[in-house]
């Protein structure tokens, strides 16, 4: 009996997790790409020599914005430069324009929130000001609790055109290890990373 223990023992200590099989490769990372704007972001809109129109905005919950004589703008979703070609159609209708006399500028990036739950030290909706990946994501959320199966945490990720949700397995493990630096992708606002 005791051989039998001993052998049982032996043998879950060999057995090493999984590592998941997902093309890491294929996740985007924002940091290669112009900023896109979310609810609670600021920014500048500036019309050259036409100060009536030049303003200061907040991203509204409902995705837009006002501005002067254009009105109600839907701002999620662009970036500075195709919003900007938003109000340069919409303001021409007022104002002539001659070449690039518009900028949008961004003051305040508010809009990357993401979660992490589950067995970590401190869950909870984080809001750094930089992009954070999954290791970076786990230190803020203050680390695993005791109980955490860090080898099966998920990435839960909403595909900004189709809305669909998929899941993105990981396994700290191999993270951590550098067996699959791949892994460690950049979280995307709206993410919920879970530990199990």
């Amino acid at each position: 009996m005791v051989l039998f223990v001993a052998l049982t023992v032996v043998l879950a200590a060999g057995c090493g997790h999984s590592i998941p099989d997902y093309d890491y490769s294929t996740e985007p990372d924002p940091r290669n790409q112009e900023w896109v704007l979310g609810v609670g972001d600021q920014i500048v809109i500036n019309v050259w020599e036409n100060p009536g129109l030049t303003t200061e905005a907040t991203i509204r919950p409902d995705g837009t914005i006002t501005m002067p004589l254009v009105g109600d703008l839907r701002a999620v979703g662009e970036t500075p430069t195709t919003l900007k070609a938003k109000i340069k159609t919409k303001v021409a209708d007022f104002v002539k324009l001659q070449g690039s006399e518009i900028t949008v500028a961004l003051r305040g990036a508010h809009s990357y929130r993401f979660t992490v739950s589950g067995e970590v030290t401190r869950p909870g909706m984080m809001t750094p000001d930089f992009f954070v990946t999954v290791s970076e994501a786990l230190a803020l959320a203050g680390g695993f609790t005791r109980f955490a199966k860090k080898n099966e945490m998920v990435l839960q990720r909403r595909d900004v055109k189709t809305g669909t949700i998929r899941t993105i397995p990981l396994s700290y493990d191999a993270l951590i290890s550098g067996k699959r630096p791949d892994m460690n992708i950049v979280l995307v606002a709206g993410d919920s990373l879970f530990v199990p």
